[in-house]
């Protein structure tokens, strides 16, 4: 029960996330590290990767896959999150916070994993 609950929150979680890239995408762009290239485009495929793997969740025959391609897209948005911390440009941002969702990343990695089994 508490497995199921955790799915379906962590399935609304990463659709309405990849669905909010596209409603504000200025604040995605502005966390994009410089030396990524087509912030545009990078941050409307990870909006929509969220969106996809989100709703690939909820189905057993996608799920792993989806829990797999949760795990790479949130190795993949670390530097975003590194570059929050050492940019200097997210001041309004409490630096506990900054540094917070470095080990929150992890943690999310380790909650995707547990829905990689099947």
């Amino acid at each position: 029960m508490i497995q199921q609950i955790g799915l379906y929150l962590m399935a609304f979680l990463y659709t309405i996330a990849g669905i909010n890239h596209f409603i504000k995408p200025k604040f995605y762009l502005a966390i994009m590290p410089p030396y990524i290239p087509a912030h545009g485009l990078m941050v409307f495929l990870s909006g929509l990767a969220e969106v996809i793997l989100g709703i690939g969740l909820l189905f057993p025959q996608t799920r792993t896959y989806a829990a797999w391609g949760i795990m790479l897209l949130l190795v993949a948005v670390l530097p975003a999150n590194i570059f929050m911390i050492t940019s200097g440009k997210f001041t309004k941002i409490s630096e506990w916070i900054l540094w917070l969702r470095i080990p929150l990343q992890f943690l999310l990695i380790w909650w995707a994993y547990l829905y990689t089994k099947g």
